[in-house]
């Protein structure tokens, strides 16, 4: 019995906020679009902070439906010296089950089909893409949008070769915030210490690119017992997640399986920043742009896929750079004492020179 084949022009591989917005956007454009996604339900299990920066939370309509608190401004631990606070980091907590939930049904609002507890399973040498219920799913454009170990990506070369790795806890908060606490320490290489108020509790995370899962519960523990003693938090641990975070800059994000065009998005695509691991804007951005690019290509736009890759590169080309550099000066200087001040965005350091 031979499988199952659904055609379309765009397929859309992970529907996070990436994914859920090049469907959207693809859909508008006219495709006939399919959107996987390996998950049952949208953004569950979360792996995020949750943070999102002002801007996108103005750009955003969705965002009504899922905010839980502002942030009014950030406060800078360095090693064991007092905080030094910074007003104009401004966003919004959010509940990110609910973005991405809103995210997938604007798309399906917009005409995608979106299948979830969908996994892909391999990509034929023609650009098929065999699912893992047996089916195959047959497009004119695909759009890898499945994370930061993506797929799609691995298959036709493209994959992120730098990670940041990540542990969080959610906790009680023994006091109302609207402050995002961030802590830069040389136990943590290449990363950073954070705590996020949202309402009554509040994200309490670490990230490093150089670290075994152990290490990074250890230094997590520090970390939540520093803080128990300071008192903010309480002691009962709400929730534990992690996850990984592309640091290594942009991946492609154009490539082909066959003759089929593929367009990478958000963590696929290498866009989060490498110093804070902010990824949810340039997801949002990349998978609006991606989504466009594909209905183009599916209609026979042939320069559609250059046009992408070139409006990524103007996007986020500067600030990815600028951010890689000062993650390598801070990665040479982890032995020694790095330049703290160049190397976290809150400063006037970090965007000199």
């Amino acid at each position: 019995m031979s499988a199952a084949l659904s055609r379309c022009d765009v397929a859309v591989i992970g529907l996070g906020p990436a994914g859920a917005c090049a469907a959207e956007a693809a859909a508008r454009a006219g495709a006939r679009v399919i959107a996987i996604d390996r998950r049952l339900r949208p953004g569950l299990p979360v792996q995020c902070a949750e943070l999102v920066p002002q801007g996108l939370a103005l750009a955003l309509g969705a965002l009504d439906g899922a905010t839980r608190q502002p942030i009014r401004q950030m406060s800078t631990c360095i090693e064991n010296d007092p905080s030094v606070d910074s007003t104009g980091f401004c966003g919004w907590m959010i509940d990110r089950a609910a973005f991405d939930r809103l995210a997938v049904e604007a798309a399906c609002a917009s005409g995608a089909e979106c299948r979830f507890g969908v996994a892909c399973r391999a990509v034929e040498a023609g650009g098929q893409i065999r699912l893992n219920d047996g089916s195959i799913l047959d497009a004119a454009a695909i759009v890898a949008a499945d994370g930061p170990r993506s797929t799609m990506g691995h298959a036709i070369g493209l994959s992120n070769e730098r990670l940041i790795q990540t542990r969080q806890i959610a906790v009680p908060l023994t006091r109302a915030s609207e402050v995002s606490e961030i802590y830069l320490t040389q136990g943590l290489p290449g990363g950073y210490g954070w705590l996020f108020p949202s309402q009554s509790r509040a994200n309490l995370g670490v990230g490093a690119t150089r670290t075994d899962a152990h290490g990074l519960k250890c230094q997590l523990d520090a970390l939540r017992l520093r803080l128990l003693r300071a008192g903010p938090i309480g002691a009962e641990i709400l929730g534990v997640t992690g996850g990984a975070i592309p640091a290594g800059g942009i991946v492609g994000p154009i490539g082909k399986v066959g003759a089929v065009p593929v367009l990478l998005a958000g963590d696929a695509a290498g866009l989060a920043n490498p110093v804070t691991g902010a990824g949810i804007a340039a997801a949002v951005m990349s998978g609006k742009l991606a989504g466009k690019a594909a209905a183009a290509l599916a209609s026979g736009d042939a320069d559609a896929a250059a046009d992408y890759a070139e409006e990524i590169f103007d996007l986020f080309g500067p600030s990815l750079d600028r951010a890689l550099a000062r993650a390598e000066e801070r990665r040479r200087a982890d032995c020694s004492a790095p330049d703290w001040r160049r190397s976290w965005v809150a400063f006037p350091e970090y965007w000199q020179g």
